[in-house]
């Protein structure tokens, strides 16, 4: 049965990449959450989408030349007064580690996909980070490292011979299932519009093994419901849970 992943939390709602949204993603009955982590100056893990702090803070500068000390000075909900729900609350939020967002996570079974940002800066290490913070906080919960970075993921698989690793993809390979087996991933994550256009149908027989991002129009998650796709990653996870449901 396809799972609904909250992406970046609740991001069609809430600060993006906050504790803030993926508690909410939590309460709107996602399946999983989808977030992205860069390594800071001192070596730590943190969940943030850009290289850089300026577009979903009130900050500047970037990740890697930033301590965590110094980005933890910064808001990560102030950015978004233009959103529906939001509150002088939201100027409190910080932008989480990751070892803090899997201590929210505590003692529910709700899957993760951690990205990888490695396709700009490689952040020497990260690798050996992620798995020391996944083993330490991880609970064994169902985690998938993806990225758009293969050397990233033949990493983290050296690492941990064990990890869930899978591919980004926004435009076609040929023969996926070849990928697949060849650098053993878990699955591919493809953009919404390369599964739904597939018109050579390279895809049609994976459904199963493939995570699409990112589906917010009510017809295209229910034809992807219909197709049967292991995971749709949604900025509105409570639009799709509900779809879901009354479409069992």
């Amino acid at each position: 049965m396809t799972k609904i992943f909250g992406h970046r939390g609740s991001k069609g709602k809430y600060p993006e990449n906050t504790l803030r949204s993926f508690q909410a993603a939590l309460e709107e009955g996602a399946d999983g959450l989808e977030l992205d982590v860069h390594l800071t100056k001192d070596g730590e893990v943190i969940v943030i989408h850009d290289e850089a702090l300026d577009r979903t803070t009130d900050g500047h500068g970037q990740i890697k030349d930033l301590t965590l000390e110094e980005i933890k000075q910064y808001s990560a909900g102030k950015r978004f007064p233009h959103f529906n729900k939001y509150d002088t609350t939201w100027d409190k939020e910080r932008v989480p580690t990751l070892a803090e967002v899997l201590q929210l996570l505590s003692g529910t079974d709700i899957a993760l996909n951690i990205e990888l940002k490695t396709y700009i800066y490689t952040y020497p290490g990260i690798e050996e980070k992620l798995f020391s913070v996944v083993n330490e906080y991880g609970e064994n919960r169902k985690i998938v490292y993806s990225s758009f970075h293969l050397p990233s993921l033949i990493r983290m698989k050296g690492i941990d011979p064990d990890a869930d690793i899978a591919l980004l993809l926004f435009s076609p390979i040929s023969n996926p299932q070849d990928y697949i087996q060849t650098f053993d991933f878990e699955s591919l994550h493809v953009a919404k519009d390369l599964l739904l256009q597939d018109t050579h149908k390279l895809f049609q027989d994976l459904y199963t093994k493939t995570r699409v991002w990112t589906v917010n129009d009510e017809e295209e998650i229910l034809q992807l419901l219909k197709m049967g796709v292991n995971t749709i990653i949604t900025d509105y996870p409570e639009k799709a849970v509900k779809l879901k449901k009354q479409n069992l």
